[in-house]
């Protein structure tokens, strides 16, 4: 559970706000636990979902990965930088690198795993490294090897809520390491993805872009709309 004396609560979720990236990992991954990314698409999700609520809530940090989520948090009298999850876990590998940490990849496909690991070997110069791509086929697979590696940091890249749902499972058999999800960062990573361009970025508009990019996500964009009401009238 989260440290409650330094959170804020966001619809029912005690986020912990960072005034800049730095800070953040020099927090997030210095010890065994879980951290969770929130932005306004899993903050609702958690509202009629009880299970992904407490598991959320189960997790050790949960930060402002989204833009609603700071604006609620400074709404609330608090200031927090965003801190996208994608360029959080460039910053954590780098940070394992130079303290000779033991990184473990799950997720994405074979080769964008591959290549995931290949770079973080070859230009990040990260030493002790093992991976599985996303395409396994028992659970137990996954913690047999955990057990017998002892990773002390785990990014899962499959996506919400099925990463968070997994990392719950895993944390009850290999509670040693430090998890977090991770999404499409792996793709991203080593190109097979874009990332908005940067003045996006600056803007805090990713989201249009990637409406731009994909016009069918306008549907998932729709829930912006509720928590932007929610925001508003005070709900969250």
């Amino acid at each position: 559970m989260p440290d409650n004396t330094n959170t804020c609560q966001v619809g029912g979720l005690p986020v912990t706000p960072f005034k800049s990236m730095t800070e953040a990992v020099k927090t997030i991954g210095s010890k065994p636990g879980f951290a969770v990314a929130i932005n306004a698409e899993k903050a609702l999700m958690t509202i009629d979902n009880d299970e992904f609520h407490n598991i959320l809530r189960s997790a050790t940090i949960l930060y402002a990965d989204g833009i609603a989520i700071v604006k609620t948090l400074k709404k609330k009298g608090v200031n927090s930088a965003r801190i996208p999850g994608c360029d959080l876990w460039v910053e954590l590998m780098h940070d394992a690198a130079r303290t000779d940490k033991h990184v473990y990849l799950l997720g994405a496909k074979e080769e964008v795993n591959r290549k995931a690991a290949e770079k973080l070997r070859g230009e990040f110069n990260l030493k002790k490294l093992n991976r599985k791509n996303g395409y396994f086929k028992e659970e137990s697979e996954i913690a047999r090897d955990l057990q017998n590696l002892r990773p002390d940091i785990v990014t899962v890249a499959m996506g919400s809520p099925q990463q968070e749902k997994l990392i719950a499972r895993l944390r009850e058999v290999y509670p040693e390491a430090f998890y977090m999800g991770v999404g499409g960062s792996y793709d991203v990573f080593v190109g097979e993805a874009k990332r908005a361009p940067e003045v996006f970025q600056r803007l805090n508009l990713e989201w249009l872009y990637r409406l731009l990019s994909e016009p069918k996500r306008i549907f998932r964009q729709f829930i912006l709309v509720k928590y932007a009401y929610m925001h508003l009238t005070n709900r969250l």
